[in-house]
């Protein structure tokens, strides 16, 4: 499965967790972020906005907010659980750029 193909059944994911709970979409609501993936070889970038993920391209954006940096090697290791996030950054397998308080509002859709 290509990447990209992951990256939209998590979107899916989160689609469904957020409509299923109507208080975390209430609280996703104000929120507007644009994230950006950059696996190096591949580029991923995403809006987040009324508590929906849209706006999916495979590149990256100029204006995004939150870009998390790895290589497609640790992103499938996160996908696949066998690398923890907040080890994962201990242990700088991957990068963020972007506000501290934006990335804790954006843990909730994991």
């Amino acid at each position: 499965m290509s990447k990209e193909q992951i990256i939209r059944e998590l979107m899916e994911k989160v689609h469904r967790k957020v409509e299923a709970d109507p208080e975390l979409k209430k609280e996703l609501m104000p929120i507007k972020k644009t994230l950006n993936l950059d696996l190096g070889e591949e580029a991923y970038s995403v809006r987040l906005e009324n508590a929906e993920m849209t706006d999916f391209i495979a590149e990256l954006r100029d204006d995004a907010d939150i870009t998390v940096i790895t290589t497609p090697e640790n992103f499938q290791a996160l996908v696949d659980g066998t690398l923890k996030p907040m080890k994962a950054y201990l242990l700088k397998k991957i990068k963020i750029k972007g506000k501290l308080d934006d990335l804790m509002k954006l843990k909730k859709f994991l």
